[in-house]
């Protein structure tokens, strides 16, 4: 069964609300006219009785009655709601105006001595008929149930034209939803027209747009990325081959084209690798397996492999501090390695990388700075994206660096539990790797 929708549960928690205010209302109005009835009752009821024992007065047994009944009766027909009976002490009844038996429903009664001061003495009944009090509150109970019945009517339909309205940003909302598509990612709600309940909503609605947006704009440029690096080797392959096999050649030339294309190939091989490695990464499949390492050690041996082409390059290594992580020694080697070889490339001649281990706080931090030109401020935040290359001369197939190790590096410090940042100014550009230590 299909629920309720929002506006139908407000319009009956609103009618719902409203009669039992209504309810409570008419039942409280109605105590407080049935106490008022009671009090105007008890007090004709004792003001009859004062006058009937002002009549009766000296009246010792049914022989002086007689002569007081005309008095008696003359003032009964002034109050014809009233009965009245007469009792001697013996329980005979000496006056009845009403034989018969009352209704306590229908009648309020008072019961008195006819002298205040003789209560076992002559005894006085009166019956006072409520009979039009109850047709009154009879009457204002069918009142206070269609006023409930019509408030609560008028309620709902008052609420669900103002949950309609109120709801209409919600609808808003499942308009801009149902029309988002690949080519319709920026259209965004107007969050300052939005009422307070909604605005955080409407906030996280954008926010969550933006991030498809940035996240398909990243998709369509590594879709774009991956087709033009595999291009390029994809190509040379072809043409090579294509080449060799349009003649005979010697078997020389037929080992250096195999030469050729097993280079091409390897290079295929590593960035397919990359790719599935990052993939991973993007899933929370990349798990490190930790141990204990001293970081200083494991910088000195990567520094004594990069030693000669350092040396080749006219470049200057060196290592400060100590530390101690635990790390994964392969996952950990490789992300060093691709930026000591991403700082061996863009250090000019005389130049110097620099490697720093600093602990404080709880937190690790090794930084890897290199000497040379400053990378352009709005070049960093993309610096870590998959295919980037800070070089505006980029050219195809230029290089074996297809743009993947600085991605490498931060899926694998995130897999750490670590962060990477670049920064780069006065004449040095640093990458700051903090881990918890």
């Amino acid at each position: 069964m299909r629920p309720l929708s929002l506006g139908v549960r407000l319009s009956l928690l609103f009618a719902a609300c409203s009669a039992v205010v209504s309810l409570l209302a008419g039942a409280l109005f109605n105590q407080a006219s049935e106490a008022h009835f009671v009090e105007l009752d008890r007090q004709q009821l004792e003001g009859e009785l004062a006058v009937l024992r002002g009549l009766l007065d000296g009246v010792a047994d049914a022989a002086d009655l007689p002569e007081r009944l005309p008095a008696v009766r003359e003032e009964l027909a002034l109050h014809p709601e009233l009965a009245l009976r007469i009792a001697g002490s013996d329980g005979l009844v000496w006056f009845d105006s009403r034989p018969g038996r009352h209704d306590p429903a229908a009648y309020r009664s008072l019961e008195a001595p006819l002298e205040p001061r003789d209560a076992g003495g002559t005894r006085l009944t009166l019956h006072l008929n409520i009979a039009h009090h109850r047709h009154f509150l009879q009457d204002m109970q069918r009142l206070i149930w269609l006023g409930v019945g019509l408030s609560a009517l008028a309620t709902a339909l008052l609420g669900a034209w103002v949950a309609r309205r109120s709801l209409r940003p919600l609808r808003r909302m499942g308009e801009v939803a149902a029309g988002i598509s690949a080519s319709s990612l920026t259209t965004r709600l107007e969050e300052t027209r939005q009422p307070a309940e909604l605005a955080e909503l409407a906030q996280a609605f954008n926010a969550m747009l933006a991030r498809l947006e940035d996240a398909f704009a990243r998709l369509s440029a590594f879709s774009g990325d991956i087709a033009h690096e595999l291009r390029t080797p994809l190509s040379n392959l072809l043409t090579q081959t294509q080449v060799i096999l349009s003649r005979p050649r010697a078997q020389e030339d037929y080992r250096e084209a195999l030469h050729s294309n097993l280079e091409e190939l390897q290079r295929l091989a590593q960035m397919v690798a990359d790719m599935l490695l990052l993939a991973k990464a993007d899933h929370g499949l990349l798990l490190p397996n930790r141990e204990p390492l001293q970081l200083e050690a494991e910088i000195d041996a990567l520094l004594d492999y990069f030693a000669a082409l350092a040396e080749d390059a006219g470049v200057r290594l060196e290592r400060r501090g100590e530390a101690r992580l635990a790390a994964d020694r392969g996952m950990l080697r490789r992300a060093l390695s691709n930026l000591l070889d991403n700082a061996l490339r863009f250090t000019p001649a005389g130049g110097e990388i620099r490697l720093e281990l600093t602990s404080a706080a709880g937190r690790l931090r090794l930084e890897v700075g290199n000497s040379g030109p400053a990378i352009p401020a709005e070049q960093l935040p993309r610096l870590f994206d998959r295919f980037y290359r800070a070089d505006p001369a980029r050219r195809e197939g230029s290089g074996e660096h297809a743009g993947l190790g600085l991605a490498l590096t931060r899926s694998i410090v995130r897999a750490h539990g670590g962060e990477i940042r670049c920064e780069s100014s006065a004449g040095w550009t640093r990458f700051i790797l903090e881990f918890p230590a």
